[in-house]
């Protein structure tokens, strides 16, 4: 009579085997088929990591699409380039790009805004951020008055934290439900939850919905600009602690926030799928503000179309990760539907560009005007001046609202890069062509909600 032999989770760790979610299926099938020592060991060399890998001794080269025309521009393309050098020598990369827009998002060794990073076989989840798919929308609302568009997207959208209050939120699709519902990095309650709340919510920070008119044809189009929300976040701290686990058996010395997964392992695919999920979420949040601002104002829509600039791109087992870089390339966006968007800022037009893959570009483009400085030195700068001020010398003929009723002085223009630099740059290193400018109407922006949020109330009013 043939003895059962019995395989454990512990048999395979003594094996060599770092636990993973793969023991589970890998166990069933060992035990089902009562595979011998040989067999079981040929079937389990598919699970087998690689071993641990170093950091490349010098960064892999990436193309520096970017110039400097003043002081301030050089101190900042040194700090870019710095962190730049330390993130391309994390094992996965086989190549890099950098925009005009660039400048430091972290600590050294961060992928900067404006980089683009290749890795072959790997998807980094601090190379996307915690905005996933942040992006942006276009509708074209023909000869329909801008101030009517502007006042209907008042009273449509919704800036700031948290979602919508309860009444007044949107009904999460049954299949877009049931995606969620059945990943495992998307399945939980809180993420449904927020997923739900959250939808035609803009967030705060660079987010806008921008108004304005068609150099070309005088026609008045609508821009929205937001990421993920809620549930990119929650998605990003999953992958990161994810990420963070596989770092330790694939590279320790690989910095925390350039840790990757494997795509090809369970968890590689399954944050895979996650990740076009959020995209098809963060599209849907975009349509809805535009289909109820149209329904609102009794505006007829003639034509629409979005991309988004931080996310994860594929060709292959290439994994392109743009932090805040236009996809110009079609290959990268299955649902391509017209040219591509590049905002600068509220007091310049928004670009509306195509472009072709070069040697230096990869097959992007800036995403915008980028900063030179942070929030914080920017507001340093301008300490002499009331808030008030500077908003009525900076954004003078525009219509410019704050849903928060309060000044955010970091979002003003003279907080960004030169527009015209930008563009010249993107002239320079053939970072795409402009088929027409959305000339600026006005926009709305979160605003400093923080001002008089309600905790920061309760210490003025215990001061007092």
């Amino acid at each position: 009579m043939k003895t059962v032999t019995t395989i454990t989770g512990k048999d395979l760790v003594d094996m060599g085997f770092p636990p993973g979610k793969w023991f589970r299926k890998a166990i069933d099938h060992i035990n089902e088929k009562q595979l011998s020592k040989t067999e079981m060991e040929n079937y389990l060399e598919q699970f087998r990591l690689p071993d641990p890998q170093p950091l490349f001794e010098v960064p892999v080269f990436y193309n520096m699409n970017i110039s400097a025309s003043n002081e301030l521009e050089v101190e900042n393309i040194a700090k870019v380039k710095e962190t730049m050098d330390a993130v391309m020598r994390t094992p996965t990369v086989v190549g890099g790009s950098v925009m005009p827009d660039a400048c430091p998002a972290g600590p050294m060794g961060t992928i900067p805004v404006g980089g683009v990073v290749a890795a072959k076989n790997a998807i980094h989840p601090g190379m996307h951020s915690a905005d996933i798919c942040c992006s942006v929308m276009l509708t074209d609302f023909g000869q329909a008055d801008p101030k009517m568009i502007l006042d209907a997207a008042q009273s449509v959208t919704h800036f700031g934290p948290g979602g919508r209050p309860r009444g007044q939120q949107f009904q999460m699709p049954d299949d877009l439900m049931e995606a969620f519902k059945t990943n495992e990095f998307l399945w939980d309650e809180k993420s449904i939850s927020v997923a739900r709340e959250h939808l035609g919510t803009q967030g705060d920070g660079n987010h806008f919905l921008f108004v304005g008119k068609s150099e070309k044809t005088g026609n008045t189009m609508m821009i929205t600009h937001h990421g993920s929300r809620g549930p990119g976040a929650r998605l990003y701290s999953k992958g990161m602690a994810t990420a963070a686990r596989f770092k330790e058996l694939l590279s320790p010395q690989t910095l925390r926030q350039n840790a990757w997964i494997p795509f090809d392992t369970e968890e590689g695919q399954e944050y895979w799928s996650a990740l076009q999920i959020i995209r098809d979420w963060t599209k849907l949040n975009h349509e809805l503000i535009h289909d109820e601002v149209a329904k609102k104002a009794k505006a007829t829509q003639e034509n629409r179309f979005w991309n988004e600039h931080n996310f994860v791109f594929k060709d292959g087992d290439i994994f392109y990760h743009a932090k805040g870089a236009t996809p110009l390339d079609a290959k990268f966006m299955p649902d391509i539907t017209g040219p591509r968007l590049i905002p600068l800022n509220m007091s310049e037009p928004v670009l509306i560009v195509q472009g072709e893959t070069t040697k230096t570009n990869l097959g992007f483009a800036p995403h915008g005007a980028g900063r030179n400085m942070s929030r914080s030195q920017h507001k340093r700068n301008l300490a002499h001046l009331t808030n008030e001020e500077i908003f009525a010398e900076e954004t003078k003929g525009l219509d410019i609202r704050f849903y928060s009723n309060e000044i955010d002085i970091s979002e003003l223009p003279s907080a960004y890069k030169d527009a015209d630099n930008v563009r010249e740059q993107m002239q320079e290193f053939n970072l795409g062509r402009v088929l027409d400018k959305v000339m600026p109407y006005g926009c709305i922006m979160a605003g400093d909600w923080q001002k008089n949020a309600p905790w920061k109330k309760k210490k003025r009013h215990r001061r007092n």
